[in-house]
């Protein structure tokens, strides 16, 4: 819990609140609208991935799990990009136990999984690479989804 915390208070200090206010518009994250009740710290993508480069061997599932419920967008990628760490591991070590937790983790968070650059960003590193040699059957089931997020991760 400790490494989570100050990984928080690290994103939480690169905030740029005039970034931010873009970014809220952009995702439309408005009443009624796609993105409604996400918060967004203003963090560019490349920031945020050094963090997540620098928490990830120190983070465990409860603690991602943390950051992926949080309404905080940047708190989400950060943890998907942790993942993405996760899986490379795994990979590089042919983990095929882990890859396969990683998979179904992210599966069972689609739900948190919810705007294009979230998908976009991580399902072909979690998603593609797991199942690039396995049945696909679950694509066709995340394409048939009413889930405009989990259509995505099928898609891409």
């Amino acid at each position: 819990m400790f490494e989570l915390n100050k990984l928080k208070k690290e994103l939480n200090s690169l905030a740029n609140p005039k970034k931010a206010k873009i970014l809220q518009g952009f995702f439309k994250t408005c009443k009624g609208e796609y993105g409604e009740g996400d918060i967004f710290l203003g963090i560019v993508v490349p920031k945020q991935r050094l963090v997540a480069k620098k928490y990830s061997n120190n983070l465990n599932f409860n603690e991602i799990q943390d950051l992926l419920n949080s309404k905080k967008h940047e708190y989400r990628l950060v943890a998907l990009l942790t993942l993405i760490d996760k899986c490379k591991q795994a990979k590089k070590i042919k983990n095929e136990k882990e890859k396969k937790k990683i998979f179904n983790f992210y599966l069972s968070n689609t739900k948190n999984i919810n705007k294009w650059d979230l998908v976009d960003l991580s399902c072909r590193d979690i998603v593609g690479d797991f199942l690039l040699d396995k049945d696909k059957n679950i694509l066709y089931k995340l394409a048939k989804s009413n889930d405009l997020w989990e259509k995505r991760i099928a898609i891409i």
